[in-house]
């Protein structure tokens, strides 16, 4: 069932960071399978034939199917539960598990999660199965409709009436798919959101299950990655490729039950195998862009006949009851103005009230201090404010938005490229959603043991600022 939570520093940081909170909300079960087995490798010249053997597969399928466990995560500074240095191995040494540094929700996608995106776009993979919960295959862009998660996701919460799912930049509180403080904002819904994530003994939902079933049947290769296989059901799956011709490929450090099962087996690091594949393939291996997103809403109402009463309020685009992760704080001056004195916002939510002129126009640059994991430590919003203007606004595509900021993101040296999503002005409110870029990963094939080289910045220029969806089935 998925893994604990371990957040990546950055480039020259690989400390391992963990959020206790899935392990902690676990049921308690005292038979957890086999853990602590050794790891094997296999000579280089050896693992270097095996990759070039898969990679000449892959080149051949017609209907790959991925099928990745905890040992996919690892390179991020997720530990998996059943290595030597496994959350369960430890337990059942005695020794706990390492003390939370960092939120889970700042995990970096691996290079095998990357490669996975790569090929996924190049029309080789067809599906990916997962039975990890920590949200990085959405993360890397692997389309909702073509992932099974099969345990759940920390981050995603479920309307138990409309279907509806929402993709959080916060994991959520609860497990075993219990209520949540927040309700669908579907229009004529409003039912109160679950979370998706299993609990020891919960059934697998139909809705994973049954599409990962069916490319497992119509599969040639289903590709292992980082996986036991002990978890059942979900380990059974790759088996079904087989009575239609189909072959495994098992890439895992340790033995797995299903071993004798697979046409190939490769006991190599996940990364430096995908690595390799992917440089025969001659695929590039893109980057990771973390795009975070803030809502700012002011309202105001006269004071007095040459005066206005206004509030800032900077929240989560999730909703007033959502965190907003990865804002420490807010700096809000005023830069044409020195009359106007600058407000440190330190606690959430983030409010700012102010008495002003009304007919005196002035711009606001709220300055984000980042919170840790985001590889800029702060970004600059100007708004400009006028109580004059009756009504305004715009709405642009938000597809087209987050497709600039990705490729100015792959250009740029550093992070902290922004863009206005939306903005509404109405006679006594206005609110506009934005999207900034805090976080870019690149990923070297040359160096597959590192999870990439991510860009630092803490000069951002200048800009506006979105949402992000998924599907038409994932909501923010």
């Amino acid at each position: 069932m998925g893994f604990l939570g371990f957040t990546l520093l950055g480039g020259e940081d690989k400390r391992p960071i963990m959020s206790l909170g899935y392990a902690q909300k676990l049921s308690y079960r005292e038979d957890v399978g086999v853990v602590g087995m050794s790891e094997i490798f296999d000579q280089p010249a050896v693992l270097q034939s095996k990759i070039e053997q898969l990679a000449l597969m892959l080149k051949k399928s017609k209907h790959l199917v991925a099928f990745t466990g905890a040992g996919i995560s690892t390179s991020c500074g997720i530990p998996d539960f059943r290595g030597p240095n496994g959350v369960w191995t430890l337990q059942r040494q005695g020794k706990g598990v390492p003390e939370a540094s960092l939120p889970f929700h700042r995990a970096v996608p691996s290079l095998t999660h990357m490669a996975l995106t790569e090929l996924e776009r190049a029309g080789l993979l067809k599906f990916v199965i997962s039975q990890n919960i920590d949200s990085l295959h959405l993360r890397s862009g692997i389309p909702r409709e073509k992932l099974a998660e099969l345990h759940g996701n920390s981050f995603m919460e479920l309307c138990p009436s409309c279907g509806a799912e929402y993709l959080r930049d916060f994991e959520l509180e609860t497990l075993g798919m219990k209520v949540t403080p927040r309700r669908c904002s579907v229009e004529y819904c409003g039912a109160k959101l679950r979370d998706t994530v299993l609990d020891w003994g919960d059934a697998l939902k139909q809705k994973e299950m049954y599409p990962a079933e069916q490319h497992c049947k119509m599969a040639d290769i289903v590709l292992c990655l980082g996986t036991s296989l002990q978890i059942t059901p979900a380990c059974n799956l790759p088996l079904k490729s087989l009575s239609g011709g189909g072959r495994i490929v098992i890439v895992n450090l340790q033995v797995t039950p299903k071993d004798k099962k697979a046409s190939l087996v490769i006991k190599g690091q996940v990364d430096k195998v995908i690595a390799g594949v992917m440089h025969i393939l001659n695929l590039k291996i893109p980057p990771f862009v973390r795009i975070d997103f803030v809502h700012l809403s002011l309202r105001h109402a006269p004071r007095k006949k040459a005066y206005v009463k206004w509030i800032l309020k900077v929240v989560s685009i999730h909703g007033l009851k959502a965190p907003l992760p990865f804002v420490k704080s807010v700096e809000v001056s005023f830069p044409e103005r020195p009359d106007m004195k600058v407000a440190f916002l330190t606690t959430q939510p983030f409010v700012l009230r102010r008495e002003t002129a009304r007919k005196r126009p002035f711009t606001m640059a709220l300055k984000f201090k980042f919170s840790d994991g985001c590889r800029c430590s702060f970004s600059t919003i100007f708004l400009g404010v006028n109580f004059q203007v009756k009504a305004s606004g715009f709405i642009r595509d938000k597809d087209a938005v987050l497709k600039k900021l990705r490729d100015d993101a792959d250009h740029e040296p550093q992070c902290g490229q922004q863009e206005v999503m939306e903005r509404q002005i109405l006679p006594r409110s206005e609110s506009s959603t934005h999207a900034i870029t805090t976080n870019i990963v690149r990923y070297s094939l040359s160096d597959a043991t590192k999870v990439g080289e991510t860009s630092h910045g803490s000069k951002c220029r200048k800009g506006k600022i979105g949402c992000e969806v998924l599907s038409k089935r994932v909501k923010y």
